[in-house]
């Protein structure tokens, strides 16, 4: 579904993204690892179309997308919900969510998708008419995926989805991750949280300052010493 292919990028004379290749498979889980400022965030950012590769390609379902609005990535079938959520705070839960749904036109799709937000996460329908920035950092976390996912993507893009929750809070939204995966959602993982990202994805990547290090399957990686000393803080 993905192919990024030896993409580099830079800030200004910084070059965060080194020149590396991954593929995601449709209908998989693929993470990407590696501590702040590993270039984890700037792909996703690039891929979704904020910024410019200085180098490479990456194509989507057969097609070249790097140089494509950012606007246009989204009506092709890809969505991210960013790092530290990005929310209006001011905005009712309902209208966070029809942002998310701001390219499409078909009325009843869209509140077909609502209510599929609300049924997989019971609270924002209980408190759908409230500002966002009442609710918990869990509970933003939920509805940024939900915003997300109104697009309809085929390829959802999570950067950071556990970033400062408690570990029952983390633990639901790696369910809720599996969850889409069931049902038929391709996910881009970035997270900080190895154990818990590779114990759900079928492939994995370790990025170490631009430069992928490490890939193999989610299984192969959590028994890998390197992974287990770097990541998961086991000798």
């Amino acid at each position: 579904m993905l192919e990024v292919k030896d993409l580099a990028v830079a800030y200004g004379r910084v070059q965060a993204v080194k020149g590396i290749s991954f593929s995601v498979e449709q209908g998989t889980i693929v993470s990407l690892l590696g501590t702040n400022g590993a270039g984890k965030t700037t792909t996703l950012r690039t891929i979704s179309g904020l910024l410019r590769p200085t180098a490479g390609e990456i194509l989507f379902e057969g097609k070249r997308i790097d140089t494509v609005p950012a606007h246009q990535i989204v009506t092709l079938g890809i969505a991210q919900s960013p790092e530290g959520r990005r929310l209006f705070p001011r905005m009712s839960v309902e209208d966070n969510l029809l942002l998310g749904a701001y390219t499409r036109k078909d009325t009843a799709g869209i509140r077909e998708d609502l209510d599929r937000a609300y049924a997989l996460f019971p609270v924002l329908g209980e408190r759908r008419g409230q500002a966002a920035g009442l609710f918990s950092g869990g509970e933003q976390q939920m509805l940024a995926i939900a915003r997300a996912m109104m697009s309809r993507p085929r390829l959802l893009m999570l950067d950071e989805p556990s970033m400062g929750l408690s570990p029952i809070m983390t633990t639901t939204i790696m369910n809720t991750i599996a969850e889409l995966k069931a049902t038929g959602t391709t996910i881009l993982l970035v997270e900080q949280n190895a154990q818990a990202a590779l114990a759900l994805s079928d492939q994995g990547y370790v990025l170490e300052v631009g430069s992928i290090t490490l890939a193999d399957t989610g299984a192969a990686l959590l028994e890998d010493d390197r992974v287990r000393r770097t990541y998961l803080g086991i000798d």
